[in-house]
């Protein structure tokens, strides 16, 4: 079952690619659907995805395929191969930018006071997979070993839920934020840095709340 809005910009995406062939950008989706910024069009279209309406077409930017449209609006829509007019066909990137939430610093060594605040970052949506995102930026060396380094911006997808071996930001005691590797340890979390200057931390698994996985890596030179 769509939203309305989910069902609005389904029907738009598909009108627009049925009558050029070419995927709409994210400025002409939020404004076909007088919203106020692209992450909600990012954010509607994470949720058509996740329920097998659209899908983004690999190693392209955001270049969209309509897998099927509600019955209410007239069944599966026909795929490019089974409309002369897009034979062979394949859709042109939208390349996108968006602006997502940019939560102040966190700490890659020891954990910081999390800081929260109402900058954004434009981020290019080909970095962003389905889902909600915000960005912080790292300060600390402790995971320099996987590549992460002091000044770059941790894009994260928001979630509470993390499996051993994923970099996530962690809450501890709901004051400090850290970004680490989550380990479990019977009752207790593990979060792993990736410098060998620096041991891991251990806490009562009561204590540390997940609050998104790391999903990607801004650097500005």
């Amino acid at each position: 079952m769509l939203t309305r809005k989910q069902h609005e910009l389904l029907v738009y995406i598909d009108k627009h690619l049925r009558e050029t062939c070419v995927s709409p950008s994210f400025e002409e989706m939020k404004d076909a659907l007088d919203l106020k910024s692209k992450s909600g069009v990012h954010r509607l279209i994470s949720a058509l995805e996740e329920r097998g309406f659209i899908r983004r077409l690999a190693n392209r930017a955001r270049a969209l395929e309509v897998l099927k449209m509600p019955d209410a609006v007239g069944g599966p829509a026909p795929t490019p191969a089974n409309d002369s007019g897009r034979r062979g066909r394949i859709p042109e990137p939208a390349n996108d930018v968006l602006d997502i939430p940019l939560h102040g610093r966190i700490a890659a060594g020891t954990p910081i006071e999390a800081l929260q605040g109402s900058d954004t970052l434009p981020v290019p949506a080909a970095l962003l997979g389905p889902g909600e995102h915000y960005a912080l930026e790292v300060a600390g060396d402790s995971m320099v070993d996987v590549g992460i380094l002091d000044g770059d911006y941790a894009l994260v997808r928001k979630t509470d839920t993390a499996r051993d071996g994923e970099i996530v930001v962690a809450l501890i005691n709901e004051e400090e934020a850290t970004l680490k590797t989550y380990r479990r340890e019977g009752q207790m979390i593990r979060l792993d840095p990736a410098n060998r200057q620096y041991d891991p931390q251990r806490y009562p698994e009561g204590s540390v709340r997940i609050q998104g996985r790391l999903a990607g890596l801004l650097r500005r030179y």
